[in-house]
């Protein structure tokens, strides 16, 4: 039985929550539903923790779904790159569920609770699938799973605020675009190739060369995926939908949703396309790169001046993509290694900050950075919480962010660039400004007069709590999360097909 379930594990991942979804409507009442979802979530977890395990050392494993080999049959391919965002992704749902409960309850009403986590585990089961897919046609499968799912989840929102439902709309018209450029991508590819699956691909199109369809297949592809990460200027979609949907889902797309995206970008550009071509390496270099380093001042810079910390927070985010897309441009090693660990590093930070905010709204009724005055003094525990989340996001030794930063500044000294490791630094500064607002506002103000205010329940502060150790903790032994991102860097390096100088 051990090891039939250890043979199936790849399908498992996707299976769970796919199942489990229906059932999730069927239970009723928000608490079991709840208690239901947490479980699968639980699962899935230990199951992507698994896949972990067992590719870490440098193992591919492929499973044939229904027993058709690829290229003809889809294959689910998991190597240390997704089995990491993998971990991520289900890892971030485990802990984001056991804090929804008292979050969602306060949100949502209780006939419409058990609808709410079908649609989490929906939108799990969509982001899952992206990363483990490897046919090129099943990532717009599940990328379209997890959109819509993430639709209905941000307009659940309404019910605190009806501008949900305008940021749920403006989110479907983007996202929409987003997925529509990008299947026109697959379809060049397929038009030139007569294959989706991704290996297969990138066997055709090296064989096929220069290609003019393959470019604009490229560009396509590019647009649409940068639509779906929130690549600056591409995203006015995220400002709205983190600011007014459910606090629990914040977080977790926060953490999740966006990252799949970049593995998407990154599973596209070294496995699928390779760098054969000047055309893709010119791309990130002259359009990529610039954008990102504009993204990161530009975010922080508008974060600065918003009063909604949800809000400021969705704008750090932009400005975070940011750093994970200069990694990636750099198409160096120690650059994508930046990227890949940014991507753990920057869920474990935002997760936790995201998860404050909703304590705030929960307890203080609010997300407004001017009415959380001398909120310190009130919930010490949540405010705390926030200020080393904030440290880790401003890139502060002993913390993850410090350790993304790095390796981004390293790899802009290998290649000379020392203009962008200054402005690397510099954007630094800017997060400090409004990072420094928030702690200003809950320590040294005094709270408004009347104002209850009451630290936020275990349920909510032990998840948070989790995550900001998990910011200390990989701050400091940063051994594992290194190795792995070195290692997928260098595995998407040796699958593509870049010439490197020593």
């Amino acid at each position: 039985m051990m090891a039939l379930i250890e043979t199936n594990l790849p399908a498992l991942q996707v299976v769970l929550p796919l199942v489990a979804a229906p059932v999730c409507a069927m239970l009723g009442r928000g608490s079991r539903s709840w208690a239901f979802a947490t479980a699968v979530s639980w699962l899935t977890f230990l199951v992507a923790l698994s896949l972990f395990a067992k590719t870490f050392g440098g193992t591919i494993i492929s499973y044939e779904m229904g027993g058709w080999a690829p290229p003809i049959g889809i294959e689910y391919r998991v190597d240390v790159l997704n089995a990491f965002v993998l971990m991520i992704v289900s890892g971030m749902a485990a802990i984001v569920l056991p804090y929804a409960r008292r979050s969602v309850a306060a949100e949502i009403p209780a006939e419409r609770q058990s609808f709410f986590y079908t649609a989490f585990l929906l939108c799990l089961t969509g982001l899952l699938g992206v990363t483990i897919t490897g046919d090129a046609f099943n990532v717009f499968v599940f990328l379209e799973i997890s959109s819509l799912s993430t639709y209905a989840l941000v307009a659940s929102g309404s019910w605190r605020n009806k501008r949900a439902l305008t940021a749920a709309y403006n989110y479907l018209i983007m996202g929409t675009v987003g997925a529509t450029f990008f299947v026109i991508g697959i379809g060049m590819l397929y038009m030139v190739t007569g294959t989706l699956n991704m290996a297969d691909l990138a066997v055709r199109i090296a064989a096929h060369g220069d290609s003019s369809t393959v470019h604009m297949g490229f560009v396509f592809i590019l647009i649409g995926i940068g639509l779906k990460l929130a690549m600056f200027p591409l995203h006015l979609w995220l400002p709205n939908a983190y600011s007014f949907a459910p606090s629990a889902v914040t977080a977790f797309l926060a953490a999740t949703a966006t990252k799949v995206a970049v593995y998407v970008m990154l599973r596209f550009m070294f496995t699928v396309f390779g760098f054969d071509y000047e055309f893709q390496a010119a791309t990130l270099e002259m359009v990529v790169l610039p954008l990102a380093i504009l993204a990161m001042f530009a975010a922080s810079l508008v974060a600065i001046f918003q009063d909604d910390l949800k809000r400021m927070l969705a704008y750090s985010s932009v400005a975070q993509i940011g750093y994970i897309l200069l990694g990636l441009a750099f198409l160096t090693d120690t650059g994508l290694t930046a990227t890949i660990i940014h991507l753990f590093n920057h869920a474990v930070t935002k997760g936790a900050l995201f998860m404050v905010a909703g304590c705030y709204v929960l307890m203080a009724g609010t997300s407004s950075i001017s009415g959380l005055r001398g909120v310190g003094r009130d919930m010490p525990w949540t405010t705390a919480a926030f200020v080393v989340a904030g440290f880790s996001l401003i890139g502060l030794p002993l913390t993850v962010g410090f350790i993304s930063k790095w390796y981004l500044v390293q790899a802009a000294l290998e290649l000379g660039w020392w203009p962008v490791a200054l402005l690397i630094m510099a954007s630094s500064l800017l997060a400090i400004v409004y990072v420094w607002r928030v702690v200003e506002t809950a320590y040294l103000q005094p709270a408004p007069e009347g104002v209850t205010r009451k630290e936020a329940p275990p349920s909510m502060l032990i998840p948070v709590w989790i995550l900001v150790a998990m910011s200390i903790w990989f701050g400091i032994n940063a051994m594992t999360t290194s190795a792995a991102a070195s290692r997928a860097a260098d595995m998407l390096i040796g699958s593509s097909q870049i010439l490197w100088e020593d």
